[in-house]
């Protein structure tokens, strides 16, 4: 299905969206009472500092992720990966609020925002006709980690100091990741596309969009008010992990081995929505992405037993297969791939941003005696405004043409 460079180009999308995880909130999530116990601080003040420092990676990653437009693919990934590597040993080193201030923000930027931003823009720009299957089988390294880092952080977290997870990381991934961007990517340029056979002139005729012109656009506000429903709803399902499970009584690994739940539907969705991308197109997709998320929100909010874990996180990660591939997609079919760079440095720190907002939240409604059950509720009335806004202009979501 995909020749030699387009599946070079595969591998590194799924091995930076591996690693972005050590960035991610499902992760860090798995430290939070390690962290609170260190430094004695509560929720909501741990809530606080991670999404200020989340919300501070937003901003910085509007202008860095703009340079993936300018500098050579292989030069970018070569210094994301390192600023990876001494964002997870400068976590290693947390014993103040500041420095877990900065350690937060250093992961959120660098892991989170970068990497990921790294894999995504790339294959974006690269692939056209294929581009659905080729994102899907990318966002299979950050469903692959979901599936197998819960259970081996909490194990690893029984047998060794949390610093010393986090030293073996950034060893990982200094002597790791540099090696797999030169051997994958090294003769990637900006006009490096994959070969089609046919329907060339199609993406030709579609106008390409500058960052500022998309700001114009009414239709990219609302399509955002659905895509950072998933990270911030998320976000705070996965921080507070620890907080739901105290609230519903369901058991130290729960949650945990609830997230294999989780990560399978993550790989299933991703296996057909790539199909379903390339064959009816991210814009008539996107309206069904938050409608499993919906529904787990009504799990959380009615059900108790443990076994409610499973569906409820199996839920959520319906949602996320289906917003990963339709968050890198859809901006490219309806705007174009010449600026996506530009583009997606926006969207993705609108989407950290979001994941700050979620923490934040979560965090205030938390230390303010909210039950899980009204967060629960919150999150519903949030997605059902922006499915309804959505619905309005379904018909309107087209690109134009030159």
């Amino acid at each position: 299905m995909f020749k030699s460079l387009s599946l070079k180009v595969i591998i590194f999308g799924f091995i930076f969206t591996f690693f972005s995880s050590f960035g991610q909130s499902f992760f860090l999530g798995l430290f939070n009472s390690s962290i609170r116990e260190t430094l004695s601080i509560t929720h909501g003040q741990f809530g606080s500092i991670y999404a200020s420092a989340t919300l501070l990676s937003s901003f910085l990653l509007i202008w860095v992720g703009k340079k993936i437009d300018d500098i050579n693919i292989f030069k970018f990934a070569f210094y994301v990966s390192l600023l990876l590597a001494f964002s997870c040993f400068f976590f290693s080193k947390i014993s103040t609020i500041f420095f877990l201030f900065i350690a937060v923000f250093l992961m959120r930027f660098s892991g989170q925002g970068l990497m990921s931003h790294t894999a995504t823009t790339t294959i974006s720009r690269y692939f056209t006709r294929s581009r659905g299957k080729a994102l899907s089988a990318s966002w299979f390294g950050l469903s692959t980690a979901e599936f197998i880092l819960p259970i081996l952080i909490v194990y690893l977290l029984s047998i060794t100091a949390w610093q010393n997870i986090w030293l073996f990381i950034s060893l990982l991934i200094v002597i790791f990741l540099p090696f797999v961007s030169y051997t994958l990517i090294k003769n990637l340029n900006f006009d490096s596309r994959e070969e089609v056979n046919e329907n060339k002139f199609e993406e030709k005729k579609i106008k390409y969009w500058t960052r500022n012109e998309v700001l114009k656009d009414y239709r990219f506000y609302v399509i955002c008010l659905n895509m950072l429903a998933m990270p911030w709803i998320a976000t705070g399902v996965f921080v507070y992990q620890s907080y739901i499970t105290e609230s519903k009584g369901w058991g130290e690994f729960v949650i945990a081995q609830s997230f294999m739940a989780y990560s399978v539907l993550s790989v299933l969705t991703l296996l057909g929505s790539g199909f379903l991308v390339d064959k009816f197109t991210s814009r008539k997709l996107l309206f069904f992405m938050n409608i499993p998320l919906l529904i787990s929100m009504l799990v959380l909010f009615y059900l108790n037993i443990s076994i409610s874990a499973y569906l409820f996180l199996g839920l959520i990660g319906i949602s996320n297969g289906l917003a990963n591939v339709l968050g890198s997609s859809t901006w490219a079919e309806i705007y174009g791939v010449k600026y996506i760079g530009s583009i997606k440095a926006l969207t993705t720190a609108l989407m950290v941003f979001s994941t700050a907002f979620g923490t934040a939240l979560f965090g205030l409604l938390i230390d303010n005696g909210f039950s899980i059950e009204q967060i629960a509720f919150i999150s519903l009335v949030y997605i059902l405004i922006s499915l309804s806004l959505l619905f309005l202009v379904r018909n309107k979501l087209n690109p134009k043409y030159i």
